[in-house]
């Protein structure tokens, strides 16, 4: 079974590693009711509304 001669150095397998662990920012979506930014197939926390309906009451 082939064994490597050489330990990797840290920051050669850290670097490598860093390329699959970045974090993107979550999706957003436009309110078509009041035009808010928010998460899409969530209420809107702004006027309450999922789906044309009114889910929270809001004032």
């Amino acid at each position: 079974m082939p064994v490597p001669k050489q330990k990797q150095g840290r920051i050669r397998t850290h670097h490598r590693r860093s390329a699959n662990m970045k974090i993107d920012a979550p999706a957003r979506s436009i309110c078509p009711r009041c035009g808010a930014v928010k998460l899409p197939h969530h209420v809107c926390p702004n006027c309450g509304f999922y789906k044309d309906r009114e889910v929270i009451v809001t004032e």
